[in-house]
């Protein structure tokens, strides 16, 4: 009667009762099925991957030899690693990466780059490598790279940079590679290196050397920072004349003896402190002399106009008016007017 009464129940109660006796599902294949969807959510075409780029699950979008002429729109903050290297980007507008503000390495090698805006990698804070060899780059804008503080490998080598300022590196505190070489450069800036102090690596070679004393601080960081002696070699100057081919690393601090010393940071505020004020006291100087040098002239152009002038003669005596007086003449003046 008892288990009659049971299956006499309503069908939704006997439903309920079989699910509550049956095992539970396994868990291991849902979450399999879950890790292969997310890994091959991420495939060319999908809204985070660049359009018409390979895109694999570690973040890495590879636009290599697409014939871009551009960088390619939709990048998002998964991709890590961006190749687009052999392609046809000649110039980086503003903000050429907004969105990828995730992105640790970027390649732009052999695209024919001619121009960088001083804004074009805004918002890529976290990025550690950055490669623009082989490039056609002349010169860089002041900012370039200032927001850059995580940058920690920079390739320029392989340009027709003959000047690089340093503005335009900025301060880059984790950089420690850097490479120059094959450029235009003859000298480097003494305050490019000062905002480099993690710098260990750098290649010079392949660039026109001019050994004066713009080479001064180079030439002390090269000593502070010893290389093989194969690539020691290959750093040669090409000017001045007696100095063609002699390596950079010949030079001691003592061949530089004869140039100017630049000035200190205390002696750069005392310039720029009494500077405004020496100028304002010599102005008020030269104001007060000229004023007194005209007011002499004035004076003395007054004096020699009053010493040509004619003495005043007496005025005439009226015809119609009284006569004078006579005035009596005594003998003794009578006899010597006579």
């Amino acid at each position: 009667m008892k288990s009659s009464s049971v299956f006499s129940r309503p069908p939704l109660l006997q439903s309920l009762l079989l699910l509550l006796l049956l095992p539970p599902p396994p868990l291991r294949p849902i979450c399999a099925q879950v890790s292969t969807g997310a890994a091959t959510s991420w495939t060319p075409g999908a809204p985070d991957c660049p359009e018409a780029c390979a895109c694999a699950p570690g973040g890495q979008a590879n636009c290599s030899a697409l014939a871009l002429v551009a960088v390619p729109p939709g990048l998002s903050r998964r991709v890590r690693t961006l190749l687009l290297d052999h392609n046809r980007v000649r110039a980086l507008p503003p903000g050429a990466f907004a969105g990828a503000g995730a992105l640790l390495r970027l390649d732009l090698r052999e695209n024919g780059l001619r121009s960088v805006h001083a804004r074009a990698f805004w918002g890529l804070s976290v990025l550690q490598r950055l490669d623009l060899s082989d490039n056609q780059l002349e010169a860089l804008a002041p900012g370039t790279f200032a927001s850059l503080r995580a940058l920690r490998s920079l390739s320029l080598a392989d340009n027709r940079l003959a000047l690089l300022e340093p503005a335009a590196l900025g301060a880059l505190p984790l950089l420690r590679a850097l490479s120059l070489q094959d450029n235009a450069l003859s000298a480097l800036s003494p305050d490019l290196l000062t905002g480099l102090p993690a710098l260990d690596a750098l290649r010079l070679r392949g660039n026109p050397w001019a050994c004066g004393c713009a080479l001064r601080s180079l030439c002390a960081w090269l000593r502070q920072h010893p290389r093989p002696a194969s690539e020691a070699e290959t750093l040669l100057c090409v000017s001045p004349g007696r100095q063609t081919l002699s390596p950079l690393t010949a030079f001691p601090d003592a061949a530089f003896r004869h140039c100017a010393q630049p000035l200190a940071a205390r002696d750069l505020a005392v310039v720029y402190a009494l500077g405004p004020v020496s100028f304002l006291a010599s102005l008020a100087t030269c104001l007060a002399l000229g004023s007194v040098l005209t007011a002499c002239r004035a004076r003395r152009r007054r004096c020699r106009a009053s010493a040509r002038r004619p003495p005043r003669r007496p005025p005439d005596p009226d015809p119609d008016g009284p006569a004078s007086p006579e005035i009596p003449v005594s003998p003794t003046a009578a006899s010597a007017q006579a």
